[in-house]
């Protein structure tokens, strides 16, 4: 755990920190990498939200390249293409989600088992083309509220993760718009 001796007292005149007292808390609980006293958020917390996050986002890879594999009918290779596309950020988020487990002094969770009961989203098959479209449009819509309440508790107290998860929020809302629209040209 972070030790607090020293706490963050800013200059008067400019409120940044002293350079000496910066360089003095570097050097204090050094093993804890990035995790410094500026960081307030409680790092077991913020690990398991993010292996929840983690968990979300391997579900919704897994539920979008079945949906690419399966797509069929008259507009099933455009679409195809477009899951294939949200299959391959929803990797990059999940790898971004477990870089950060580990820079807090998490470990990330991979097991399959586990995947399905911590993801917010669900892995529906879907029956046909319109049912998967509406079917990832669903997951984005929790993905997008999930990530903006994680975002409203962090606050100021973990800017990194805040922004990170920001970044993958801004994402999950693209990839809604294009659902929404590919679910239009159906005619759903």
């Amino acid at each position: 755990m972070l030790e607090r001796t020293h706490p963050i007292t800013p200059d008067r005149a400019t409120g940044f920190s002293d350079v000496a007292a910066l360089r003095e808390r570097a050097r204090k609980n050094v093993e804890l990498g990035a995790v410094t006293q500026g960081n307030k958020a409680d790092c077991k917390v913020v690990i398991r939200l993010l292996g929840d996050a983690l968990a979300t986002e391997l579900v919704c890879v897994l539920r979008y390249k079945r949906h690419y594999y399966m797509a069929t009918g008259i507009h099933a290779r455009s679409v195809a293409a477009e899951f294939l596309q949200h299959a391959a950020e929803e990797q990059g988020h999940a790898d971004l989600l477990a870089e950060r487990i580990v820079q807090l002094g998490g470990e990330p969770s991979f097991d399959p088992d586990q995947l399905s009961k911590r993801s917010h989203a669900q892995y529906v098959e879907g029956k046909d083309l319109d049912d998967m479209i509406r079917e990832d449009l669903v997951a984005e819509r929790i993905a997008i509220d999930s990530y903006a309440e994680v975002i409203r508790y962090l606050g100021d107290d973990d800017p990194t993760t805040r922004r990170l998860l920001e970044g993958i929020l801004a994402t999950e809302e693209e990839h809604a718009e294009d659902l929404l629209s590919l679910l239009r040209s159906q005619g759903a």
